[in-house]
Formats: structure tokens, sequence, C-alpha cells
């Protein structure tokens, strides 16, 4: 895949979309392109929050060690946005994220990804909002099975 490449699947990712096109070409030369196959794991729950991913091809599971063993918690597909809590808050993961398939996705390191968030505000407050409404769904899905 071509620079122009990237630079077009990343502006299908909606915090992304407002991004100058320069910047967006920087972002894709800056950032590492990784393949994972079926069950590979981009981290692991207990990890270092190091970089934050953009999947561009494929699916990802959202996986939760509980005391009862593995949940899945949620799956994302291309264009989300993955890893980037334990980035923010500088916590270790709070989840493990496995491939579904074969999958393609865009590493942004942390230095990278918290240096777009000062100099995009629109793009925090995307990020921002993106939580927020995980957080929402998480807790009418944990209302539901009370």
């Amino acid at each position: 895949m071509t620079l122009e490449n990237e630079v077009q699947s990343l502006r299908q990712v909606p915090m992304f979309r407002d991004i100058d096109p320069a910047r967006l070409k920087l972002l894709a030369f800056t950032s590492e392109r990784v393949q994972f196959s079926d069950g590979q794991r981009f981290f692991t729950q207990g990890d270092v929050g190091d970089a934050a991913y953009v999947i561009l091809e494929g699916a990802a599971n959202v996986l939760l060690e509980t005391p009862n063993g593995q949940i899945k918690v949620a799956e994302f597909g291309p264009n989300a946005l993955i890893g980037e809590m334990a980035v923010l808050a500088e916590t270790p993961r709070s989840a493990t994220v496995a491939a579904v398939g074969d999958v393609v996705a865009l590493r942004i390191d942390k230095r990278v990804f918290l240096e777009l968030l000062a100099q995009f505000p629109q793009m925090a407050i995307a990020v921002m909002r993106e939580i927020a409404m995980r957080l929402e769904r998480t807790n009418a899905r944990l209302a539901g099975q009370a």
C-alpha cells in the first residue's frame, strides 16, 4: 500500500477527517503498518500502553480477563481506533485485543498520538466522544445483565 493509500484510509477514520492532508501524510509516514493473523494479539490486558491502533482491514475482538474466564466485550472493524485509553490514561491495558481473521492496522506510537491530540483539539474531542460512547454502551450492557 502506498503512502497516498494510507492517507486515504486514515481519512475514513471519523476523528481524522478534519486533519489537513499534509498532517495525515506525516501520520501515515510516522506510523507503522502491521499485520495480524487470526487470534494474534495486538496487546494483552495489563501491558504498557505504548501505542494506539487504527484498523485498516479486518476486525478485532476486545477481551476481558475475569475470575470466570475471558469474555468478549466488543468487536471493532475497519476505521476503528483501539488502544487509545491506555495511552491517554498512562495506565496498563484494560483489555486484550485479538485479531478476528487477517487484520491490517496502523500502529501509532504514543508520542505521535499525544502530539496529534495536542495540535488538533477537534481530534481530542472526537477521541473523548468515542470513549464516552463506548462507556455508555458498556454501562447499558452491564445494566442489562444485572
